[in-house]
């Protein structure tokens, strides 16, 4: 038996479930990108209301948050890639030490998932026979030696998600007249959210109207706080 914990396989793009959650990820990855950059900058706009001022505030933000959250992404893959190939190494380790022990785990394994014993035992002599390594990685550790975890491509498709949704609220503050900014900013935010909400429900198959009005209620505390707080400290003269 692997002393090695079951490696998760919520990244890897060979299977429908892998995309989902690729795909969920870019989705929650612009949300973010809507929500940090709106605070800014409508608590920004609270303070003044200098076009410039309103430019560097929302692209310091918006570089700010997409490179913060690439290097997140990126450390936390890379740790998820490593716990992977460890996990192969002791398996590949074990079924030199003993293969007969392993081949005995992976037809338990195949048993535990419905096959009768004789059946389990026939399939795990097969798979065994045809690739040893990559039954146990799929049947027990649930990993394809061939699609590891990849921290790079993490890593660009949380800059380029958060970078997408933070380019919304920043050129909503930044191109409309002075009198107009302030709405169009809220409005269009709230119906990004609205749609970043319904996307992120949908991948995963959770009901769309409570997500939605989280996400909405949400995105509207945060633009309210930072006004407030940018108009006060405005008015303050700080």
């Amino acid at each position: 038996m692997s002393d090695q914990p079951p490696v998760h396989e919520e990244h890897h793009g060979g299977t429908l479930a892998g995309r989902l959650n690729w795909l969920r990820a870019a989705v929650l990855g612009a949300n973010d990108g809507v929500v940090s950059t709106a605070g800014l900058v409508v608590g920004v706009a609270g303070a003044t209301a200098q076009r410039g001022t309103l430019l560097t505030a929302g692209l310091a933000g918006l570089l700010a948050g997409s490179m913060s959250m690439a290097a997140g992404e990126y450390v936390s893959v890379s740790t998820q890639r490593d716990a992977e190939k460890a996990a192969l190494a002791t398996e590949s380790r074990e079924l030199r030490e003993r293969p007969e022990e392993e081949l005995a785990e992976l037809a338990r394994l195949l048993e535990g998932r419905g096959l009768s014993p004789e059946v389990a035992r026939d399939a795990a002599r097969q798979l065994t026979e045809r690739d040893a390594l990559r039954a146990h990685a799929d049947v027990e550790l649930g990993i394809d030696p061939d699609e590891l975890t990849n921290p790079w491509h993490a890593a660009w498709a949380s800059f380029l998600s958060f970078t997408v949704g933070a380019l919304l609220p920043l050129l909503a503050i930044v191109l409309p007249p002075a009198g107009v900014r302030l709405p169009l900013t809220v409005g269009s935010v709230l119906a990004a959210l609205v749609f970043t909400g319904w996307s992120s429900a949908r991948l995963g198959a959770a009901p769309a109207r409570p997500a939605v009005l989280r996400n909405v209620a949400g995105g509207a505390l945060a633009m309210a706080v930072t006004y407030a707080t940018g108009a006060l400290l405005g008015a303050a003269g700080v």
